[in-house]
């Protein structure tokens, strides 16, 4: 982002131009995207829009950015304390194909045909560390915190749930109660599995 918003007003634009932005991105693919109709989307000046944002890339980082704060969301919004791991599991699959059901064609665009920005390296690096401790947390309700697996148990916990939802984003199947299903039994086979070794 060029400059950071300080006045209500500002920011008010700054969402309105990321959630437009989200919008056009998800409609017309990376190829076809352009701050101009961003912008008249919006209900904005083209300057206005350039103000915060330099370019189209710079635009895709704030959306991208937006889409990780959406899953963190739900990744914080997970109680843990005393809840039955089917509880917990039942929340985790519901929460993360919420949070993908927003703009599912946005994240196929996203997935598949945004260049990578070096810029959102270390915003990505603090997302993968919070969302990986997150996952702890849900391990951790089958597996003690000391366990010498757990790191790796949620290394591939993440990257199973990550994948199945990515792919049912690529095929509009993210609103199938049997691919949800079959998350959370895979989710719960894996972890009491992993408990019991």
């Amino acid at each position: 982002m060029r400059k950071e918003p300080r006045q209500a007003r500002s920011r008010a634009t700054v969402e309105v131009i990321i959630r437009a932005g989200a919008r056009v991105l998800g409609d017309r693919g990376w190829a076809e995207f352009t701050t101009n109709e961003v912008a008249s989307v919006a209900g904005v000046s083209i300057g206005s829009l350039y103000q915060y944002f330099p370019d189209k890339l710079a635009l895709v980082d704030a959306i991208r950015h937006r889409h990780l704060e959406d899953v963190l969301t739900v990744m914080r919004g997970l109680e843990q304390a005393g809840k039955p791991l089917g509880e917990l599991i039942d929340d985790l699959v519901r929460g993360m194909v919420a949070a993908h059901t927003i703009h599912p064609a946005l994240h196929r665009v996203l997935l598949d045909e945004v260049p990578g920005a070096s810029g959102t390296r270390s915003a990505h690096r603090a997302f993968e560390t919070e969302y990986r401790a997150r996952y702890r947390a849900v391990a951790a309700a089958c597996l003690r915190p000391d366990d010498p697996a757990l790191d790796v148990v949620v290394q591939v916990l993440s990257g199973a749930v990550e994948g199945v939802i990515h792919k049912a984003a690529r095929n509009n199947s993210l609103k199938s109660p049997a691919m949800k299903q079959e998350l959370v039994t895979l989710i719960r086979s894996y972890l009491l599995q992993s408990a019991r070794l």
